[in-house]
């Protein structure tokens, strides 16, 4: 269920696999994703299941409506009855209350600064990633005080840059916004790395502790992957404070 778990003073950071829930075929077995043509109440269980495996009130986790965007939004409580905002990364300063993002490829980008008691979590697929996602996830974060230099950085199971191939038209256009990105697949033909041109904006916003996960979605058949299946489900990265 919980693929990747980690703590840094006081910051937690957890990825799922795509165990362990209730979900049926094509979306079996932990899909936590609400967008994805699963049955609702399927859904509903395996985000109160993932929570509480994680210790987390499923009341206090915090979902994003992800539409391959750029903005960032600060949040101080669960949406409750409003509207999902249509946005690609938030950040609270509110410990305890849990951020998560949804993916099944793109990169899961999650990033903490213990002492300043913020976090984000942020969706960053090949178009977030150009349009700079992240960057804008950070400048929310240090407008609410954080410093990058203190700022803890956890990427997720993604598509490689080995297997995420890509026209050579798309990659030049993707390479001439984030230089790091530029990739070929295992076969030789053009690719993009998403997760390395995450790391290569961090390093440059002075984000120092960063760690990647070694999973490549399309390659792992404990993952859910878009690229492989089409019709699928969703992991989750969580992201809270104590």
């Amino acid at each position: 269920m919980i693929g990747q778990r980690e703590s840094v003073s006081g910051a937690h950071f957890a990825f799922t696999d795509r165990w362990g829930g209730v979900s049926a075929a094509p979306y079996e077995e932990l899909n936590l994703g609400g967008a994805v043509g699963d049955d609702p109440e399927a859904v509903r269980t395996n985000r109160e299941l993932a929570a509480k495996s994680l210790g987390l009130d499923p009341a206090r986790v915090v979902w994003m409506n992800q539409v391959h965007g750029a903005d960032a939004v600060v949040v101080s409580e669960p949406w409750g009855d409003k509207p999902v905002p249509r946005v690609d990364a938030i950040v609270t300063a509110e410990r305890g209350l849990a951020l998560v993002v949804l993916t099944a490829d793109c990169t899961p980008v999650l990033l903490a600064d213990p002492v300043a008691g913020i976090v984000a979590a942020a969706h960053a697929g090949r178009p977030g990633m150009v349009a700079g996602v992240v960057p804008a996830a950070l400048r929310a974060m240090t407008g609410l005080g954080a410093d990058p230099a203190r700022i803890v950085a956890r990427t997720g199971p993604a598509v490689c840059g080995r297997c995420y191939e890509v026209p050579e038209e798309m990659r030049a256009e993707v390479a001439a916004v984030e230089p790091a990105a530029h990739a070929e697949t295992s076969w030789g033909t053009p690719a993009v790395d998403v997760t390395a041109g995450v790391h290569a904006q961090l390093d440059r916003l002075g984000v120092r502790d960063r760690r990647q996960s070694p999973e490549c979605t399309l390659e792992s058949g404990d993952h859910f992957s878009y690229r492989r299946e089409r019709t699928t489900g969703r992991l989750a990265g969580y992201v809270w404070l104590d």
